[in-house]
This record gives C-alpha cells, structure tokens and sequence, in this order.
C-alpha cells in the first residue's frame, strides 16, 4: 500500500512538473497578444536586425552550393539552394521595405506571427539542406557545414533577440539534429569542434533569453517612461494654461494679455496692418462692490467675463487685467469703424441685467482705445495711450469709447511738460494757499476758511488746481505737497480771529502713507493753533479704497482735538453708511445739489433731507457752491446756516483774510 502511494506521488511530483515546465516553454513560446504596444516595439526591433540574418543566411548559402556543387546530386546541389537563395532574397527585401514603412500597433502582432512562421520555416529548410549535405564531401567540407551552420545560428540567435520564439524554434529544429550528428560523427576532432560549437550555442541561447526577457522589461520601462513624460508634459501644460488665466472670470489675464500684444504687433508690423488696443472697465463698479460687499462684486465679475467671452473669436482676444478692468486686441482692425462695432458688440452684451447681492443691477463700460500704428508702434505705447484715453472717457463721457487722437497727444504732451515742471518746483517757495470763507447766516459772521491749493510756477505762471493736484496724485508728490500746503495755512491761521476755524482738505492718497500721517500729527500739535479749530476734509474716494485704514486714520486725527467732515456729500455710493460709522462733526452739501436748488423741487427735497439729517445726528451741515442770492434765499429759507460759495467771496490770499472778515462784519447788516 505505502508503494502505491509512493509511486503516485513519484506520478504526481512528475506531472507537476511536466506541467510547470510546459507552462515555462508556452511563455517562452507566447507572442504579446494583449500588448500591442509591446508588439510595435518587436517588430520595430526586428526590422532593424533580420535583415542582417538573411544577408548572412544569403551568404552561407551560396558558400556551401559552391563548395558542394559538384559533389552533391544537383537537386541538393542546385535546385534546392536556388530555391532556398530566392526565398532568402525576396524575404530580405521585405524586411528593408518594411523598415521604411511603421505598422500599426494593432497589425504588429499579426506580423510577428507571420515574421516568426517564414523565418522558423526557411531556417529550418536552409539547417535540413545543410544535414542533408553532410554525406557528401570530405573531412573539411563536413566542417565547412558545421561551421556554417553553427555561424547562422549564431547569428540567429542574435539578430532575433526580440522574437526569442523564434529563435528558440530554429535551435530545437536546427540545432538538435545539427548537434546529435556531429557528436555522433565517427571523427574524434569532429566530435570534440561540434560539441565546442553546441556549448557556445548553448551559452549563446541562454544569453539570448536574458536579454529577451531585459528587452521586455526595457520596453515596459521606456513605455512607463513617457507615459510619465506625457503626463509631466500634460501637468506643465496645465500649469502653463492656469498661470495666463483668469481663474474668476475665465478670460485669459494680465501676463498672457501682454505677451499676446507683442505678437500681435510683430505681426501686424510684418503685415503691414493695423492694430487697436482696447481697456475697458464698468462704470460705478467700486461703489456696488462697497455697497454689496466684495463676493457680490465677484458675482459681477464672472457674469462679466462670461459675456465677453462671447465677443472672443478671429482677431478679437480679451483678458482681464485686474479689477474690473479689461483688455482687449483687435487684430486687423481696418480703423475706427471695426473699433465702433466691438464697442457697441460690448454695450449689447453688457445692457441686460446682472445679479449684484439680492438684486438686479444695469452696468455699463467705459472703453479707452489706442490704433498701431497712428498711436504709437510699441505695446508700452499702445497701452499708455489707450489708458489715457480711458481716463478721459471716464471723466468727460462715461459710459461710451474714446479713440486716442491727436488732441490727447498734444494733451499728453503738454501734461507731461506740466509733470516736469512740478517735479523740479521748489514747493516751499511756489506753493500757497488761497482762502474761501465759510459763512454762518443766521449770526451773519464767517466762522471757518476752507484751505484751497495754488502753484505760481516761474516757467508755467498761475496753474490751476484742478491740473497740478490730480497732478500730484498720479505721481505721488500728493503727500509732500499736503505737508508744505498744511503747515503754510496752519502759519496763517493763527492770525485769525479765535472763533475763525481753518478747513484743510485730504487727499485718499494721504491715508496710505504711514509717514505723511504722522507727520501731519506733527505739524498740528507744533503749530500753536488750538486743534479744536482745525477741521479736516475727506471726500468718499478717500475711504472706498479702504475704508477701514482711512478710519484708523481720521480717527487718530480726532484724538488731537481736530474735528472731521465729509466734503461732496451726496454723490458716492455709500454715503449714509459712511456717516453711521464715521465720528464725523460736519457734512458738506456738494453743489451739483445747489445749482438749481431754487428752481427745482427735487434738488430743494434733496437739500432740506440732508439738513435735517444733519440736524438729528448733530452735525454742522455746509452747503457749497452758492453763487446767487436767488439759491442763498432757497437754502436759508430750508433751515441751512452754513454757506460757502462765490456769492460769499472767492478764494483770497491769506493776507487778505483779515480785510475779508472786517469787510463782512461790516456789511452783515446787509447781507441775507
């Protein structure tokens, strides 16, 4: 019993492995079926080296039908090797042609099936001829065979690394039978150089199978390897596309609008066509975004960005800049008339409502547009030139498209001699200040003097301030001059009359220097006028930008005893919030309100619920612009006591304040 189980377990160890040694050879065997990829990569190979092996097999051929020409019948030393030599031939040029040709990876497989069954069927014909040539001939023509084909096989073996099948093919039906002949062969050296010859075959396949099996692993490896190349490629291109683009409004952005534009102007330039830079921003887009807050104006701008990207097509790219401002290239533009289509393509797009907050709100956009070549012929050019022409749309004709044009060069021009004049003043000297009063009508005496710039430039004369201030701003001179101007009316301040205040007006740009602050605490407190009597004026755009720094700022202010009032009051976005959170001691009627404040209702409706206002919150209410005794009537009579405007007086030198308030007085009677 113990050796029946014996032996079937002898049958089993056996059959197992039979089994795993057939599994070995039938991976040895198998073709890639399931990766063409693989496959590709093989026959790639392949076309690279069989033609070698056939030029070989060519050659050794035709060296045996030679030498056994006339020893062998003439079917085996003719006929066949003819035979044999035309197959050789037309395979070669098969493979040379197809080494000019790519297979598709789907066809690859197929051909290496193909590939192996033509080259395993010639070889083994070519080995079996060889055998048959063997009876035939002396000692060194049996070893001419031996050597020839144990060289083919060699040369096998080598060039069919990537197909080892084959390879592996033509050694069992070649090279077993060569091998058993050939030690069996009655000849001692015979024997001893044919098993020399199956030992370096033997060492040779074994090779083989190591770098077929490297081969493969090689070629998975250079496959991982660019799908990983792909896939960095893919990244950095992602990566690329992230770093031009908008990620809110999904227009390309500032860095890829500027690299757009030079290529456009190369093109253009070697075209010879024209080209117009656009900027465009919305109208009153800071206000609604204080008002609703900066996730409702980034609701804004998204519904923007996808609206024009509707415009975008051949010859039109837009990106957003920044903010709500725009840029856009028209490529080919053919002048104005191109130019006016897109702006009004733009006022289409934008004139239905957009969600802002909870509610629907109308936009609009002003555009600034610049021509290459009559505008400038380089994309700083361009891009100055169409901002400025922004700029003036936005304070003559929002809302619509200004064309730069010879009339804003010489503008640009003479700003520019203005900027350089400024630049080189000498403001203690050049600068000084005029006073306009402020007037109490119902105790008929002036109570303050609103401090107004002035530049007398040697090489200008008198320049206006409405030239040289917003001047001053754009170049960032605003906070010296602020500082020259403060303490030269601080000096003539303490002239005057202890229940005389001075007013001195801010500038936003003032709230973003640390410096100029402090030093305008400095000159305050080293003045020798009594704080109480200096009032400061902010408009609204020096809090939009941000609101919370300017406070901090007005607030530090208000601890050295200065009082604090909102000039223009009425024509910002936000006003009424600005004054609940504001410790604000007076509010200023903006005169847009007082021209015809005696002929229209709603103006009159406007100024009386503003004083009102003021007088339930305490404040000092000052309407300005008053020009005629028609509108000073009208305001009076809607209970304003503060007054300010040239019906009162024009701004004065500071010597000529004391006459100023004398004269008055003296005529208070008269007045009202």
């Amino acid at each position: 019993m113990s050796r029946f189980f014996s032996r079937g377990r002898e049958t089993m160890r056996k059959l197992l492995w039979a089994s795993r040694f057939m599994h070995w050879l039938r991976d040895l065997m198998a073709l890639p079926e399931d990766d063409p990829a693989l496959a590709a990569t093989q026959l790639a190979a392949l076309s690279q080296y069989v033609p070698a092996f056939y030029l070989v097999l060519i050659f050794n051929l035709t060296s045996l039908a030679i030498t056994h020409m006339r020893v062998a019948p003439p079917l085996l030393g003719r006929a066949i090797p003819l035979l044999l030599l035309i197959t050789a031939t037309i395979r070669l040029a098969l493979w040379l042609h197809r080494r000019r040709h790519l297979t598709p990876r789907e066809d690859a497989v197929r051909k290496l099936r193909a590939a192996r069954r033509s080259g395993v069927v010639l070889g083994s014909c070519a080995g079996g001829w060889a055998l048959l040539l063997l009876p035939y001939g002396d000692v060194y023509q049996r070893l001419q065979v031996e050597i020839t084909v144990a060289l083919t096989l060699l040369t096998c073996f080598i060039c069919l690394i990537s197909l080892r099948s084959a390879a592996i093919l033509l050694g069992l039906i070649v090279g077993v039978p060569y091998a058993l002949v050939f030690l069996s062969a009655p000849q001692t050296p015979v024997r001893l150089s044919g098993a020399g010859t199956v030992l370096v075959l033997f060492v040779t396949l074994q090779m083989l199978l190591r770098n077929a099996a490297d081969f493969v692993a090689l070629s998975h490896s250079e496959r991982e390897l660019q799908r990983r190349q792909r896939e960095t490629q893919l990244l950095s291109d992602e990566n690329s596309r992230l770093a031009y683009l908008d990620s809110l409004t999904g227009l390309p952005n500032r860095r890829r609008f500027f690299a757009e534009l030079e290529q456009a102007l190369s093109d253009a330039a070697q075209g010879g066509r024209c080209l117009a830079v656009a900027l465009m921003d919305l109208d009153r887009f800071k206000g609604i975004n204080d008002m609703h807050g900066h996730a409702a104006g980034d609701r804004l701008l998204s519904q923007v960005g996808a609206r024009l990207r509707r415009l975008v097509g051949e010859g039109i790219f837009i990106a957003r800049l920044g903010g709500d401002e725009f840029g856009v290239i028209l490529r080919d533009c053919q002048g104005g008339a191109a130019v006016r289509q897109f702006a009004a393509d733009v006022r289409h797009v934008l004139e239905a409502p957009c969600i802002v907050g909870d509610r629907l709100a109308t936009i609009s956009s002003s555009l600034g547009v610049a021509i290459y070549p009559d505008a400038g012929g380089t994309a700083e050019e361009l891009f100055e030139r169409a901002d400025y022409a922004l700029y003036h749309g936005k304070q003559t004709e929002k809302g619509g498209m200004v064309l730069f044009s010879r009339e804003h060069e010489t503008r640009i021009r003479a700003e520019a001699r203005l900027e350089q004049a400024f630049r080189h003043s000498d403001m203690e000297s050049e600068l000084w200040v005029a006073f306009q009063p402020i007037v109490d009508v119902a105790q008929r005496k002036v109570v303050a003097f609103e401090a107004l710039a002035r530049w007398q430039s040697p090489e200008l004369g008198l320049v206006s301030p409405g030239l040289f201030v917003p001047l001053a701003e754009r170049s960032q001179l605003v906070c010296p001059m602020t500082a020259v101007l403060l303490q030269k009316a601080l000096a003539a301040a303490r002239e005057w009359p202890e229940h005389v205040s001075l007013n001195f007006n801010l500038s936003p740009y003032n709230f973003t220097s640390v410096e100029t602050m402090s030093r305008l605490r400095t000159l305050v407190t080293g003045s020798g006028l009594a704080p109480s009597r200096i009032e400061f004026e902010v408009t609204e755009s020096a809090l939009l930008d941000d609101f919370e720094h300017a406070q901090s700022c007005l607030r530090e202010l208000r601890a050295l005893g200065a009082r604090i009032a909102l000039d223009d009051f009425g024509t910002g976005f936000s006003s009424l919030s600005h004054v609940s959170r504001l410790q604000l001691d007076k509010i200023k009627i903006d005169r847009s309100f007082v021209i015809d404040v005696h002929s229209s209702a709603t103006s009159a409706n406007i100024v009386k619920t503003i004083i009102s206002l003021c007088d339930n919150l305490r404040l000092d209410c000052v309407v300005e612009g008053v020009e005629t005794l028609e509108q000073l009537h009208t305001i009076a009579a809607l209970g304003g006591h503060f007054i300010q405007g040239f019906l009162i007086s024009r701004p004065v030198p500071a010597e000529a304040v004391a006459g100023l308030i004398a004269g008055f007085e003296a005529a208070a009677p008269h007045a009202a």
